[in-house]
């Protein structure tokens, strides 16, 4: 009761419950005709919800969950983006009055400076410089994109071997235990579930070429590695898709500026 309480405490997702839940004390959680069991380290069968008092049923559980989720400060996200600037001429050709043409001057002016204080800030004044930049951020972009969803892929598979093996390693006894059993059928009853759990995981190692199975602390010290190196690349990833999303509107600020200055020339 103590280890559920703890995490279920502070998780956010009924994923996020479960797989803490698995990860940190070994007990697996599942839920049945919409009623929640819980599988302890050392044990062969569920404890269901019911057993172990209100707090821990399907229904408490979510709303706490729900709670918990909703109590988490959501944190305020800085308007990051350049503002692009209007093609006045357009707007104009569909219908819109000198008001709009007097306020859609001003936002060009005050986004043009921004354009300008940024690039004279990343000393990309020059074309060349500014394209180059641009290619390289996109480089980073894509590389930290493909090394965070590879990340992701093997945390999944992580996951997935861990489930499988702590399932496997609780319902082992069980399996055994049904070799020598009198009655098979009725033992096979009472434990569907513990032995339907060690079947997938016997399938699971099989289909994957398993033949020695891994540790659950190797697989969750490899899962949290994983979580950290992903961590990092996420951020690189962000990072160069801000500052690309920024390059690129700087670039089509710049470039729509000069049409327009050019087309006044012309009307002047």
């Amino acid at each position: 009761r103590k280890q559920i309480s703890d995490v279920l405490d502070t998780a956010m997702s009924f994923e996020d419950f479960s797989d803490r839940l698995l990860q940190q004390y070994g007990i697996t959680v599942k839920e049945s005709r919409g009623r929640l069991s819980y599988l302890p380290t050392g044990r062969t069968k569920f404890i269901r919800a019911k057993h172990l008092g209100d707090k821990f049923d399907k229904a408490a559980v979510l709303a706490t969950l729900q709670a918990n989720a909703e109590r988490k400060p959501k944190v305020q996200s800085k308007p990051t983006n350049l503002a692009k600037l209007i093609d006045i001429q357009a707007k104009l050709t569909e219908g819109k009055g000198i008001g709009y043409e007097c306020w859609a001057k001003k936002f060009n002016l005050k986004a043009m400076s921004q354009t300008l204080i940024l690039l004279q800030e990343k000393d990309l004044l020059n074309e060349d410089d500014l394209n180059q930049r641009i290619a390289e951020l996109e480089t980073k972009y894509h590389d930290s994109l493909a090394v965070v969803k590879d990340l992701e892929g093997r945390m999944k598979a992580n996951k997935e071997l861990r489930y499988h093996v702590t399932a496997y390693a609780n319902a082992k006894s069980v399996a055994q235990q049904l070799k020598t059993a009198k009655r098979p059928a009725v033992f096979e009853e009472q434990h569907r579930a513990e032995l339907t759990a060690y079947r997938a995981a016997a399938a699971y190692f099989k289909a994957n070429n398993l033949t020695k199975l891994p540790s659950p602390k190797k697989l969750e010290a490899e899962y949290a590695q994983l979580a950290s190196e992903k961590a990092t690349f996420y951020e690189q990833y962000k990072e160069a898709k801000e500052e690309l999303l920024k390059l690129k509107t700087a670039k089509q600020n710049v470039a729509s500026f000069f049409r327009e200055e050019d087309q006044t020339q012309q009307e002047r």
